[in-house]
């Protein structure tokens, strides 16, 4: 088992939409399962020091946005962050949808394929 150093950080959107919500679960999916550590997006993005050094400690690290707007994404680039992988959910045919929740079924769906490229980091 890899210790919490070695494990890739994982960040996700968290907005309202059905899409966002998926991320974020997933990315909580991922934490739980011992995959990578979780991490706050909503930190880094507000400057918020022990979480800007955690983001820019050099680990792997596993971005998940809902859609195309790529807003974690965009808040470790204001620290000069590039994520090892960034995964787009709309690429995974996921549909941002607001005021719903997401189709348990396709977020499974997707987690396979996550992990699948996830361990060929």
């Amino acid at each position: 088992m890899q210790s919490a150093k070695e494990k890739p950080l994982v960040y996700s959107c968290s907005g309202c939409s059905s899409a966002a919500q998926m991320a974020n679960d997933l990315a909580l999916k991922l934490n739980r399962q011992g995959v990578a550590e979780m991490s706050c997006i909503a930190g880094v993005g507000g400057h918020v020091k022990p979480l800007v050094v955690t983001a820019t400690s050099g680990r792997r690290m596993i971005v998940l946005d809902g859609c195309v707007l790529a807003c974690a994404k965009a808040c470790l680039q204001q620290h000069g962050v590039v994520p090892t992988v960034h995964f787009n959910l709309s690429k995974f045919g996921v549909k941002k949808v607001k005021n719903e929740t997401y189709c348990p079924q396709q977020s499974e769906e997707v987690y396979d394929q996550l992990l699948q490229q996830i361990n060929t980091l």
